[in-house]
């Protein structure tokens, strides 16, 4: 069953390492509520004899919007598509805006999932990275969100400059101390065109030292095993029962629909991406056109999406499954282009299925990219 991505542009400040589309500026807020709208009526038929399964709400900030906001956005979609009877809702949120007050607001709303951006228990890393919330915040909203909300997931950044083995460790710990179900956690990525990339450029921040990343990576996968938690894809981490439907809705390649500006979409031959341009994006809805990009994708395409996606999961990659959907010439050539990572302990097989060792996990996207096609021979 697919689902819907609902992307919400804005937010409170700038953090200096992202690079996702966003605007601090909220005076478009009210009429963006109602082009989110008119986009999920307009798409409607894309999911004509299809049940919704999910509907997460991503960004930017969802939480800088009021309760009533995302209500009247969750209502245009029970209005126009068909959804399964207890569907995962989830709503991204910064620890500032989770005051008690809101957070049961949203408790007494459809949403039943929050997603809040910790980042790091550390001062001196939220001010690193620009957040907008301060270390206590991150612990007041989230002893606040436990007493209303069973299902939560955290982010954790590592790979920080600076960031000993003993702080990664202590900020693993911290979170795990709310006994929240589901982790997710992301190296530190200096993307172009990003506050950080010019403060490394500038040798304002040191640069981020992939070694200790993977130091880091591997001390997570230690923990989070202890602990009780299943690593069923590179970043994410839940307990049994609760890994994000929404996310391995991704990873497993399911179709979902990408609501707002720079959302993307995806329905198993198609790829789809909305302009990413606030003012114009409203624009083109209110005309009742979708600024929506197109790429059909081809046989090659989806092999290599599955590749990757595969790698990163605990499902693997399966030879039958290729076999099946893209042809023996690919099954022959995965077999060939893996052989050298499984003599060198970082893929192993397991029956027809091809995984990540603990090892290769880290390096996961990389050797991805060596065992696509990219062009048929």
């Amino acid at each position: 069953m697919p689902g819907i991505y609902i992307h919400i542009p804005f937010c409170k400040q700038a953090c200096h390492y992202c690079d996702f589309h966003f605007s601090t500026v909220m005076d478009k807020k009210e009429v963006m509520i109602k082009a989110l709208c008119e986009e999920l009526k307009l798409r409607k038929k894309e999911f004509e004899n299809e049940k919704v399964a999910t509907i997460y709400f991503g960004g930017g900030t969802p939480s800088v919007m009021e309760t009533h906001e995302i209500e009247e956005i969750i209502a245009s979609v029970y209005s126009n598509y068909e959804v399964i009877k207890n569907p995962e809702i989830t709503l991204e949120a910064n620890p500032d805006d989770l005051s008690e007050e809101k957070i049961i607001q949203l408790s007494n709303s459809p949403i039943n999932r929050l997603s809040i951006g910790i980042q790091s228990f550390f001062e001196e890393d939220l001010k690193l990275m620009n957040r907008a919330h301060s270390a206590t915040e991150a612990i007041v909203s989230l002893s606040l969100a436990t007493q209303y909300f069973d299902n939560i997931s955290i982010d954790l950044i590592y790979g920080m400059p600076n960031m000993t083995h003993a702080r990664w460790e202590e900020n693993i710990d911290k979170a795990l101390s709310f006994n929240v179900p589901h982790i997710s956690s992301y190296a530190l990525t200096v993307e172009p065109r990003t506050a950080l990339a010019k403060f490394v450029e500038k040798g304002i921040v040191t640069p981020v030292d992939d070694e200790v990343a993977q130091e880091h990576f591997n001390i997570l996968l230690d923990k989070m095993k202890g602990a009780g938690y299943e690593s069923y894809e590179i970043s994410n981490f839940g307990k049994p029962g609760y890994f994000s439907k929404n996310n391995t809705a991704y990873w497993q390649q399911k179709k979902y629909l990408g609501i707002g500006p720079s959302a993307h979409s995806f329905d198993g031959e198609q790829r789809g991406w909305n302009i990413n341009n606030n003012t114009k994006y409203i624009k083109a809805i209110t005309k009742g056109n979708l600024p929506i990009e197109i790429e059909q994708l081809t046989t090659r395409d989806k092999y290599n999406e599955y590749v990757m996606t595969g790698l990163r999961t605990i499902w693997g990659v399966s030879i039958k499954k290729i076999t099946a959907e893209f042809g023996e010439k690919y099954a022959e050539y995965l077999h060939n282009q893996s052989e050298k990572y499984v003599e060198e302990h970082l893929l192993y097989w397991d029956g027809d299925i091809l995984l990540a060792t603990k090892k290769g996990r880290f390096l996961a996207d990389g050797i991805a990219a060596d065992l696509f096609m990219v062009k048929m021979k």
